[in-house]
Formats: C-alpha cells, structure tokens, sequence
C-alpha cells in the first residue's frame, strides 16, 4: 500500500476510533492500539507534510459537544499532552527540558482515566462546569456537577475568579455498585469504568449522576485572581486545602531516574488502585518555567504523558468448550485457569473458529500469554511453545451441536459452524435474548437473565410465548421469577408497547443470518409488510442497496423453514406490527440512489434525526466519503469527511440546503 493511501486510511480509521471514545464514549480497540495508528499517521506527516489535511487529528483535541447541552468557550483552551511510549522517550524528554533548564523540578502523577472537567468559580462559588468537547467549546453541565460529591460547592477563599481542570471518573465501588443495579434490573453490565463516567456526566438527569456516585481529582489550575503561586505543586497543596481532592500520591523528582522510578512505581501499583489509570504525567512544576518552554504547534513543551502498555500475563488453558449462539454459531471458548487481569479475573476466552485455533495451535494444556483488549475484552495473544507438556494434541470442533446433538455444517465461503437442529434450547434461548434487546424489539428492563429464568420455569418455549406472558401476571408476582409488582409490571408494558414497533424491529429480532439493524431498515422501506418480505425472491433482494447474494439467500431460506413462518403467524395473531411505517409514511423517493455524508453539528437536527430523513425518502446516509457519495451535509466544526469531499469535488450542502431539498 501505497503511504498517501495508507495515510488517508489513517484518516479515516483515526476519525471513526475518535467519534466512538470522545462521542459516543463506547470504544473498540485499547488506547495503546490507537496511540500507535495516531504514531504512525505523525511518521506519514512528517515524511510528506504537502499531504497534511488542516484538520488532521494529530493537531487538535477531539470530541464534539452534545445538542442537549449549552456550548461554553473555554477561557484556556484544552490542550492534549504529548504521548510518550518507552523509558528512552522519557529520558529524552527529561534531557531536553535540562538543556534548557538546568535545575528544573518534576511532578510526575497518575494519569486518571475518565472524563474531563473544567470548574469555574467566582467569588468563592461554583458557577460553571464544561466538559473538554473539542477544547475550544464544551458542554455546560453545571447541574450534572451539583450532583458530584467530591466537587466543592463553595470554597473558603472568596477570590474574584478561580478555573481548575479535573478528571471525573467512578471508583471501583461506585462501579461495582452500578452494576448491581444493571443486574438487578436484567440489563447488560457495564465493561469500562471510563466510558460508564462519560456517559453518567453527559446524562440529561442529574439525580443518574447522583445515583452513580462520580469522583473528581483535580490535577491543574488554569486560571487563579487574587492570588499567586510559583510552582505547580503548591497550586495543588493549596486546592487541597479548599477543599478539592487533587492529584493523589504525586511525587517529586530531579533526574530522568528518578523520574523513572516514579514511572515505575506507579506502574507497578495501578491495579490495586480504586480508581482506573491509563499512564503517568511528567510536568516541570515551576510555573515559570512552563512559560520559558513555551509550545510547540501542537502540544506544551514542558509535559509529556507517559502510556504504560497492555498488561499481561499467563495462564493455562484446562479446557475447549463450544457455545452455541441465538444463529447456531458454534464458537470455542478456551476455559483458563482464573487470573486477575485489568482489575478482573479472567476465566475464558473466545478462540472464535477453528481456523484461528489452527493458526494459533492452541491445545488443552497450553501456557498462553493473556491481555485485555482496551483493558476490558480478554484476548489471548500466543502459546508459549516451550511450555507445552508432552502429549498435547490439536484441537478440532465437534461435527454434533454440543447442546441438540443436530449435525454441524461450515457455512459455505465461511469460517465458522453452524448447529443446523430446529429446536436447540441454546438457539432458543439466545434468541428470544436478542428479540428483546435494545437494538431489536426494545424491551426495555426486560433482559438476558429474566429471559433465561423465564425459559427455565416453563413460562415461554419461544418468541411468541413472551406475548402471552400478559395472561400470567398473578402468578409471575406470586413467584417472583422477574421481580414483584413494579418490575413485572413495567416488562409487561414494554412487551405491550413492542406491538406497535415498525417492522424493521421486528426483523432485525427474527435473527436472519448477515441482516443485522440496518439491512432490517432497508428491507422496511421496500417492502409495505412481513407478507411481501416473505414472498420476495433472492433475485428481488439483491437489487436492494448493499444486499448480496449470501444475504439475500439466508432471508428467502429463513422464511422458507416452516417453523419461522409459524412464529410469524402466531406473532401476527397476537397482534404485533406487520406493516412497514416507513413504506408507509414515505412520500416520494427523490434521494433514491443517492448516498449522504454527514459531518460536523448541525444548527437544528441529529444525526440520527437527518439520517432517517434521507432513508425515508429512500436514500442511504453513510459513514465515510468515496467517490460514490452523491452529498456531503456539513454542519459546523466538520472534520476531515468535508476535506475529502473537497478534494473530490462533491457537493457539499449545510442544513438549510438540506432542508430545501426535503421541502
């Protein structure tokens, strides 16, 4: 691959990480992993600066500010740290800050993994709260603020203004104790304590942010009338004595050693911590200092943020079980010895099909090197060959699904097998799970655990006998299977409230293989009910956007088996949406073949709110500029999708444009 290629891949991939950690605070790969896509992006830049888009994420601070919020300038801009990866990085640092500075002092302090946040006080009095946004313009969640105990209300010295930076997150009790209510309530856990406190502080409700106990430690003071200080450590000494809680345990150091040694420490102790870290912070602390070094076009000259690698450690694999999915995937899980791993014990991890098996060699016996993935998914990364006992054997999967006994077939041009029995209870089980999830039927309060004590005590054997659970009311009260009256009582509702969904809910909860939320909402705006869905032939299906031949088969397939259309039927009786709203509520078909870009923050609309536009008039909105993009709607601070779209030359349109169109 080419650089400028791999350079504009970069782009792209780097934008997508950042809009799922900054805005939608649900990450898919470990910042370790995307600090290196971010390095090798800068390498790229460096070697052909002409290539350089204006708005390249190495050169400023992500994230977006959320519509429900008001925007707030920040007085001093939030500005990103250099990322440091090795001791000779830290060394390097340290030398040059010497060569400049001779007696120069640090302060190096835990990293807090959490969420921005700028408190303004003025005349003694909490007044302001902004999160980071794009470290021009944040968010005011001021009363989201009142609600943190740890942030003080007021603070003894009434001085005309005080701006301090802190970092919220949730303590390892705080965590705990909201996921006990998530399983309480039959929902899914929370995974990550960062993204669990960016999301609780970006809550419209602020007794959520009550109700999940947020902390705050205060690592800077950005702005400070009526009072002077000389160095970084004595700012902090005197926020603690207002009464903030401030950067824990920091420490004091001269040399690169023992700079170092701090590092270390810190390293060697962030597991046992309450709180989640993802480095350590190394500042010059004489604030004078700081001015004399100055910036560079990026990043202050006079800190660095030192990021400690995956953890990782061994373990044992006493066993190779399979799984059977709400699809029939039959996917192998290695069973560990148990080990503490990113505050967690580890106990299993997916070997996710026998071609990765073969690649790995992993066998029964083995010694494997285990890390998290963005310190939250287990992920095994090799064997360790020279621990191998004698006598191992590879594994191969079963030919029999482990629960029904049906034949396992691999699915044609597919990596993975697949349970062809009718009734599996694992299939069932897992399904009917999917059929009330958030991203299907949306049931909401009704989950995984409720599902499977229901299936367990005999209430419901399939989907449609989660309709007729109405009929049991008394007697899911007296027993208690899900709760007692105002936990049974809101499921029944939100099952009664399903009825009335549009049909693409009830087709992504069907589970048809390869159609997931967004092949079901193409399918509900071409066909007006589930009877023209079910007659349609592969060859109608493939001329749909984005629907291939292995999609299309697998939809004629599953509504040719007998028993899904029986389900259908007895869904239909019961009284569930069968017609399509969106057929129905379509006017015309005027973006029919066209596909929309969007970017930026729009004046009025969502993204989701612009996008079901577009597809109700029977156009596709998608994620990433090509040559094939028809419009680019832009709204403001676009990042580099409008860029592309210039170099292309495609149209690029804003909100009132857009609106013109519809109109």
């Amino acid at each position: 691959m080419s650089s400028k290629k791999r350079m504009e891949e970069l782009y792209e991939l780097i934008a997508y990480h950042n809009q799922r950690y900054y805005d939608e605070d649900t990450p898919e790969i470990s910042d370790y992993d995307y600090d290196q896509l971010s390095l090798e992006l800068r390498r790229i830049e460096a070697e052909h600066p002409e290539w350089v888009h204006k708005d390249t994420p190495t050169q400023h601070v992500h994230g977006e500010t959320k519509r429900e919020f008001k925007k707030v300038k920040h007085d001093v801009p939030v500005i990103s740290l250099q990322d440091v990866f090795s001791k000779e990085d830290v060394y390097d640092f340290v030398k040059r800050v010497k060569e400049e500075l001779p007696n120069a002092l640090f302060a190096v302090e835990k990293k807090i993994d959490g969420l921005t946040l700028v408190l303004r006080y003025k005349n003694g009095e909490l007044v302001e709260a902004i999160t980071r946004g794009d470290g021009v313009i944040g968010e005011g969640v001021f009363e989201n603020a009142l609600a943190i105990r740890s942030i003080p209300k007021t603070i003894p010295e009434k001085l005309p203004y005080l701006e301090v930076r802190g970092e919220c997150y949730m303590s390892t009790e705080s965590f705990e104790a909201a996921n006990k209510k998530q399983l309480k309530r039959g929902e899914k856990i929370y995974q990550n304590r960062r993204n669990s406190a960016a999301g609780t502080l970006r809550q419209l409700d602020p007794k959520i942010v009550a109700e999940r106990g947020l902390d705050i430690f205060i690592f800077n003071m950005e702005v400070c009338e009526g009072k002077h200080f000389t160095s970084h450590i004595e700012t902090l000494e005197w926020l603690s004595s207002m009464g903030f809680a401030t950067s824990p345990n920091l420490t004091k150091a001269q040399t690169a050693d023992e700079v170092w040694a701090a590092i270390e420490d810190i390293g060697n102790t962030r597991w046992d911590l309450n709180f989640a870290i993802d480095g350590a912070v190394v500042k010059v602390d004489n604030l004078d200092d700081r001015i004399k070094l100055g910036m560079t076009s990026k990043v202050p000259r006079w800190a660095v943020a030192y990021k400690y690698p995956p953890e990782q450690k061994e373990t044992v694999v006493e066993d190779i079980i399979v799984q059977v999915g709400r699809t029939g995937r039959m996917t192998p899980l290695a069973i560990l010895k148990p080990i503490r791993l990113a505050e967690t014990t580890v106990s299993r991890v997916t070997l996710n099909n026998q071609d990765y098996i073969d690649e790995k060699d992993v066998r029964v016996g083995d010694t494997i090197i285990m890390q998290k993935a963005g310190d939250i998914i287990p992920e095994m990364l090799r064997v360790v060959k020279e621990k191998r006992p004698a006598n191992t054997i590879a594994y191969k999967m079963p030919d029999r699904c482990p629960v029904c006994g049906a034949k396992a077939e691999r699915e044609e041009g597919g990596v993975h097998l697949h349970c062809t029995g009718d009734s599996c209870p694992a299939k069932d089980n897992r399904a009917m799970s999917y059929f009330i999830s958030k991203d299907a039927m949306n049931m909401d309060g009704f989950g995984p655990a409720a599902i499977e004590s229901l299936i367990s005590e005999g209430y419901i054997k399939s989907i449609p006998d989660i309709y007729a659970l109405a009929d049991q009311k008394e007697r899911l009260i007296e027993e208690g299977i899900v709760g007692k009256d105002k936990t049974v009582n809101n499921i029944l509702n939100a099952i009664e409230k399903s009825k009335s969904n549009n049909i693409d809910r009830l087709i992504t909860g069907l589970g048809i293989r390869n159609v997931g939320k967004q092949s079901a909402k193409v399918l509900a705006s071409n066909y007006a009910d589930m009877d023209s869905l079910m007659a349609a032939t592969a060859e109608e299906l493939m001329t749909l956007p984005d629907f291939g031949e292995v999609a299309a088969n697998d939809i004629t397939s599953f509504f040719a088996d007998k028993k899904n259309r029986d389900i259908i039927e007895r869904l239909k009786a019961i009284g569930v949406n069968m017609k399509s709203l969106s057929v129905a509520s379509k006017k015309d078909d005027r973006f029919a073949g066209m596909t929309f870009v969007l970017t930026g923050t729009l004046p009025t609309l969502k993204r989701d709110e612009a996008s079901a536009i577009i597809e109700s008039f029977g156009g596709k909105a998608s994620g990433s500029v090509s040559k094939k993009t028809s419009y680019v709607l832009a709204g403001d601070e676009a990042g580099s999708k409008l860029t592309k779209a210039q170099e292309l030359g495609i149209k690029i349109i804003d909100e009132n444009e857009f609106m013109e169109m519809i109109k």
